[in-house]
C-alpha cells in the first residue's frame, strides 16, 4: 500500500503549476498527507548577470522580488489549504531553483513531489535547460510532472485502480 504523508508542489506560478497545485490538493486529500507547496526565487545576481555588482542596489531589487513573490505564494495557498492539509507556503531563494527545490524535498521527507512543465521545443530547452528534468533526475522520491491539461484529470479512479493492483496477488 501506498503511503504518503508529505506532498510537495513546486510552483512558478504559472499554469503547468497551477495543475501541479491541483494534483497536490487532491493527493493531499485523499492520502491525508501534509500539503508543502514551494516557490523558488532565482537569485537576482545570478539570474541577471551572472556575477554581482552590475546593478546598483541589487539588495534592495531582490528583497523586492522575495517579497512579491511571497505575496503570490500567499495568495495561492488558501485558509482552506492550510486549514484542511495542513498547508504551509515557503519561499527559497537560490542560484539553482532544482537544487532548491531537491534539497527541500528531502529536508520534509517528501513523499511526492509535483511539478509543472511547460513542454518548450527542443532549443529552448537546450539553451534554458529545464527544472523539472533536474529535479526528476536528482529528487528523493517519486516525481509527478504535469502540463497544462487539455483533459481533466479525475484522482479517485486513479486512486481506486492503484488500490486494486495492490491487493491482486
Amino acid at each position: 500500500m501506498i503511503t504518503l504523508k508529505n506532498v510537495l508542489v513546486a510552483t512558478d506560478f504559472g499554469r503547468a503549476s497551477e495543475t501541479a497545485l491541483a494534483y497536490g490538493r487532491q493527493f493531499a486529500r485523499a492520502y491525508g498527507a501534509k500539503l508543502h507547496v514551494l516557490h523558488v526565487v532565482e537569485n537576482v545576481f545570478t539570474a541577471t548577470f551572472g556575477v554581482e555588482g552590475y546593478v546598483t542596489n541589487v539588495a534592495a531589487l531582490q528583497r523586492e522580488v522575495e517579497e512579491a513573490a511571497r505575496k503570490q505564494l500567499d495568495a495561492v495557498v488558501t485558509e482552506d489549504d492550510r486549514r484542511e492539509l495542513g498547508a504551509t507556503g515557503v519561499t527559497l531563494t537560490s542560484a539553482s531553483p532544482a537544487l532548491a527545490i531537491v534539497s527541500y524535498a528531502k529536508d520534509i521527507k517528501a513523499d511526492l513531489m509535483i511539478v509543472g512543465t511547460h513542454g518548450r521545443g527542443a532549443m529552448a530547452h537546450l539553451i534554458m535547460g529545464s527544472v523539472a528534468e533536474r529535479v526528476v533526475r536528482t529528487a528523493p522520491c517519486p516525481v509527478l510532472t504535469v502540463r497544462h491539461p487539455e483533459h481533466e484529470f479525475v484522482l479517485p479512479d486513479a486512486l481506486q485502480v492503484v488500490e486494486r493492483s495492490a491487493q491482486q496477488p
